[in-house]
């Protein structure tokens, strides 16, 4: 018998730990310094509301425990926020500070939060971490298989079939294209490179101050994009303040949100990552997918890279190190919404003047560098890709799949672009978005001129034109693989759709506006 213990008493037991979260979470933390519990003066998670109503009972709720609520009317989510002592005790998760391998001081908990049965307006929590990894793409090398030197303006436009439009005179007039960056760049880069291809000038509008240092993601973006429409506006979008303050996902949505004030029916392209779809939940995306479809609803498309990492997007890179595993599967997060169209890469084969010969997935093993794809954990399938059926879903038909469509990603077979007074071959799923912006901005310049309108969400409709056109919109890629998955015949999960056939794909779409294509 324990001392002190009574024959026939009864102890106050502590209930058991909760579980810790797994995966690539648990791997950053434990790759982490823990320095104890978190004293921060404040600290928030995302949650989940039952419909689009004030939340109410989540207000009364928070006030009662000393936190407050951010909410938007007609949001079906809100911000809770408070001290992180009182975030712990409301949620049942004890918040710690932790310093990453890089440096980076944050906030986190080990547990997913509970959701508070009191507060009856919430479904879900999301998780409380202060960091977000992130990642930006940089290309290299020089190409092989195509032209000398990479690809110029005049073949990539052959190789996806859009000269026709362009000789047309559809080369982005009165479109903008918005690509959001870490970095910033040198206009001497861009002025050799409009000089050196005999486009106009490539000039961009910077938006929230001129990111640091000159970025050859960044270059690669604008010259990929200029090359595909050259007389469409540049913008560059500032997005290095999403990440601090541990606000990420939020700060994301505000960015969305100015841009589509600003700059309405732009098309988006994004080559940078915030995170993985292990690390966080859908609950925590709600800010950005909500902001996302506002734009869309203005007409604006967006392309996102699938991610370089041949499926394996969770690995920790700089964030945490650990032997390539189960867990290292996974999406970029927000590349993986439904709303946003994620872009694979593939090696693409021409002649010497550009003519499309073949394509397949774009893997590089011994680098471990390849396009990326698979099954979210996030998101359910969405009703444009209920017809596909893919083995690593069982079958089954359930979640999100990814990427959609794809283009030239293989750096020795990529568009020649002008980095630091050099001439380089463009690399990365991060080349083949940019392409998809351009392609985008000539065919809503196209659609307009012929009384259709533009694109805007735009992922239904290449769906639909996949499953049955007057002409085929895209190149079907079914050879190669990356890490995880194989090319099929059909949509697959490295290439998606496939490339694009341009000059159908218009057609294509102008017979959906005008209500001429089969359903």
């Amino acid at each position: 018998m324990l001392a002190g213990t009574a024959i026939g008493s009864t102890r106050s037991e502590s209930p058991p730990p909760r579980p810790a979260i797994g995966g690539p979470y648990a791997a950053l933390l434990a790759s982490s310094r823990d320095l104890g519990p978190s004293h921060r003066a404040h600290t928030q998670l995302t949650v989940a509301l039952r419909g689009t109503a004030r939340p109410a009972a989540l207000m009364r709720w928070a006030a009662d425990r000393g936190l407050d609520v951010r909410w938007q009317p007609g949001a079906d989510w809100a911000i809770v926020e408070g001290d992180a002592r009182t975030i712990s005790e409301a949620f049942d998760a004890p918040v710690h500070d932790y310093r990453g391998r890089v440096g980076q001081i944050f906030y986190a908990s080990a547990s997913q939060p509970l959701v508070p049965t009191a507060a009856g307006d919430v479904t879900d929590v999301g998780r409380i971490l202060g960091y977000t990894p992130h990642r930006e793409a940089t290309p290299a090398h020089l190409a092989l298989d195509v032209p000398l030197r990479g690809l110029n303006p005049t073949a990539l436009l052959e190789a996806y079939n859009a000269t026709s439009l362009v000789r047309q005179g559809f080369t982005g007039t009165g479109q903008t294209i918005v690509v959001f960056a870490f970095g910033g760049f040198d206009q001497t880069d861009l002025d050799e490179f409009a000089a050196g291809s005999g486009l106009p000038p490539l000039q961009p509008t910077v938006v929230g101050g001129m990111p640091e240092g000159s970025s050859s993601e960044t270059v690669m973006d604008l010259q990929v994009a200029h090359a595909v429409a050259p007389d469409a506006r540049k913008v560059v979008v500032n997005a290095r303040p999403t990440l601090q303050g541990g606000r990420t996902y939020e700060l994301i949505g505000e960015m969305f949100d100015a841009t589509n004030r600003d700059f309405p029916g732009a098309v988006w392209s994004l080559s940078i990552g915030w995170g993985c779809d292990a690390l966080i939940t859908a609950t925590d995306l709600k800010p950005v997918e909500a902001a996302l479809e506002r734009a869309q609803d203005n007409g604006t498309s967006a392309f996102d890279a699938s991610g370089d990492t041949g499926g394996l997007e969770c690995k920790g890179g700089a964030d945490w190190s650990a032997p390539p595993g189960p867990d290292d599967v996974g999406l970029d997060a927000v590349a993986s919404l439904p709303a946003m169209t994620s872009v694979g890469g593939t090696t693409l084969s021409t002649d010497e003047d550009g003519r499309w010969l073949a394509e397949q997935a774009w893997v590089d093993s011994p680098l471990s560098q390849g396009t990326s794809g698979g099954v979210s954990r996030l998101f359910p399938r969405p009703s444009w890709q209920r017809g596909i059926s893919i083995d690593r879903d069982g079958g089954r038909k359930l979640r999100r799949l990814t990427p959609d469509v794809s283009a030239v990603a293989d750096p020795f077979t990529g568009v020649r672009i002008r980095f630091d007074g050099q001439d380089l071959v463009g690399a990365g799923t991060s080349q083949a978005a940019p392409i998809w912006a351009g392609l985008t901005a000539i065919m809503n310049q196209y659609l307009s001129a012929n009384g259709g309108r533009p694109l805007g969400d735009i992922n239904p409709l290449l769906y639909r034109v996949a499953s049955g056109a007057r002409a085929p919109g895209f190149r079907d890629v079914s050879l190669g693989g990356n890490a995880v998955d194989l090319s099929r015949q059909g949509y697959d999960l490295v290439t998606g759709l496939g490339s694009p056939n341009i000059e159908a794909l218009a057609a294509d779409l102008l017979d959906i506006q005008r209500g001429a294509a089969p359903r």
